[in-house]
């Protein structure tokens, strides 16, 4: 899978306080590349976190489809409980975990949709299938039986079988903006390396090595 960027593999990055590049952004591109390019399985999956309204908090895994200094995006139907959440709480934390690579990344950040423009040319780009699926499920809600889903399908398969799939009203990207990011990686005699970038005011980022 190639993201929007177009990022290639590159070598691994040093997690030393002293040399790191002072754009977190930069360094999350130099790990994913060399997570993209060690053939992991999927390496654009990533654990959102989300908070109700009441203060209980739900986590689930979802993919990376692209990023940029702006921040990191994701598709989703906005009526599931993630879109829900997020629209009474924009405030979201991501963790990307590469086990064979003993690297670890934690974003904090605030959510926004991105423009419907964007999540039009995204819908068209995806299979035929996964666009029936999105129109087809009414994600997080109650469902009677897998038939429901599969009777669906089919009436939309032939409904649109000789035209484009509709983008449904309800389902597009969220971009999640990074104010603080934490990139973890493992050492010997578990004192592994963490870096803790946080967003000042004037959008530099402030860089502080955590004790494992």
């Amino acid at each position: 899978m190639e993201l929007e960027n177009g990022s290639k593999p590159t070598e691994p990055c040093e997690l030393d306080e002293t040399q790191a590049n002072c754009n977190p952004i930069e360094l999350f591109r130099c790990w994913f590349d060399l997570a993209h390019s060690t053939n992991l399985y999927e390496p654009t999956a990533m654990t959102l976190a989300t908070v109700s309204g009441n203060g209980k908090p739900s986590a689930r895994v979802v993919l990376l489809k692209d990023f940029s200094d702006q921040g990191f995006v994701f598709y989703t139907n906005y009526s599931s409980r993630k879109g829900s959440e997020l629209a009474g709480n924009p405030y979201a934390a991501l963790v990307f975990y590469w086990d064979q690579l003993r690297l670890q990344v934690r974003i904090e950040g605030v959510v926004t949709k991105v423009s419907r423009d964007q999540s039009q040319r995204y819908f068209h780009s995806r299979p035929r299938g996964s666009q029936l699926g999105a129109l087809a499920s009414p994600q997080s809600h109650a469902i009677k039986n897998r038939q429901v889903l599969d009777q669906k399908m089919q009436l939309l398969t032939e409904r649109y079988r000789d035209s484009t799939v509709p983008v449904p009203e309800n389902w597009g990207g969220f971009l999640l903006a990074p104010v603080a990011m934490e990139f973890w990686q493992g050492r010997s005699d578990r004192l592994h390396d963490r870096l803790y970038y946080e967003r000042q005011a004037d959008d530099s980022w402030q860089i502080t090595r955590l004790a494992p």
